[in-house]
């Protein structure tokens, strides 16, 4: 059985003055982001509810309902006698992105390699405004390639992504970057993305898409747009994700919040 290497302690510590998210579920998405990241491999038992008590500074019900969810999510199973253990994801022919929160992006995100293929300054003009908001003559750093989940498979999606000027900056750390782009942006100018509006439409693939996802000519794909607003509701960011309609399935749960 693989043992799972130790977590920098600076990493346990929670951000709870900037996240909005409650604790289980940021328990939960550092247990994801770790397992993703093959800190916790295939075959190896996460650490005792107590020892993530301690490491999180959380009570016992919130590292249970954080558990609860990675089980609900197929990435753990319990083991009479051994803990909980990570197990192999749920063998598809799809890939599958399952929503429930905005913090849930940052697992696609961490799951993906993003190859960047270009990457320039431009003005957007009437058609490009329209589709991806703001005004014509706005500038953006414009960022295209491709995701990938392993080497040597097809792409996952092709991907676009238009970010503010003001926040261009972040266009030289994407090269060595693995992780979600907006978090450069809150880290780097201290912004805070309050807001994500996510829409998904079908189109047809050009010639030269289809045949870097390697589709047929003329196949189906969807299209799911996510534009990032600051709290002031200014655009940071959009990306643009193409996915081979079908390979995907989007998954999303919501949940009443109690008042």
């Amino acid at each position: 059985m693989s043992a799972a290497r130790p977590v920098r302690r600076r990493q346990a510590r929670l951000d709870r003055t900037r996240s909005e998210a409650p604790l289980y579920a940021q328990v939960l998405q550092a247990l994801k982001d770790e397992i993703l990241r093959g800190v916790y491999p295939v075959g190896s038992q996460l650490p005792t509810e107590e020892a993530l008590c301690e490491r999180f500074s959380v009570s016992r019900h919130t590292v249970r309902e954080a558990l609860r969810r990675l089980r609900d999510d197929h990435l753990v199973s319990p083991r009479q006698g051994a803990g909980t253990t990570v197990v192999p994801p749920r063998g598809s022919d799809s890939y599958v992105h399952e929503v429930t929160e905005i913090n849930d992006l940052v697992a696609f995100a961490a799951g993906a390699r993003f190859s960047v293929d270009a990457m320039d300054m431009t003005t957007a003009n009437a058609t490009l405004a329209a589709r991806i908001g703001g005004a014509p003559g706005d500038r953006w750093l414009a960022v295209r390639g491709f995701r990938y989940t392993d080497d040597g498979a097809p792409p996952i999606c092709r991907t676009e992504v238009f970010i503010a000027a003001e926040f261009a900056g972040v266009g030289r750390l994407l090269p060595r970057h693995r992780g979600p782009i907006f978090h450069l942006i809150e880290d780097l100018f201290g912004e805070r993305i309050c807001e994500v509006h996510q829409e998904i439409s079908a189109s047809v693939a050009s010639s030269s898409v289809a045949a870097q996802l390697q589709l047929r000519s003329g196949a189906t794909v969807l299209e799911v747009q996510r534009t990032y607003r600051l709290t002031s509701g200014k655009i940071a960011q959009v990306a643009i994700n193409t996915h081979p309609a079908e390979r995907f399935r989007h998954s999303m749960t919501i949940r009443r919040v109690k008042s």
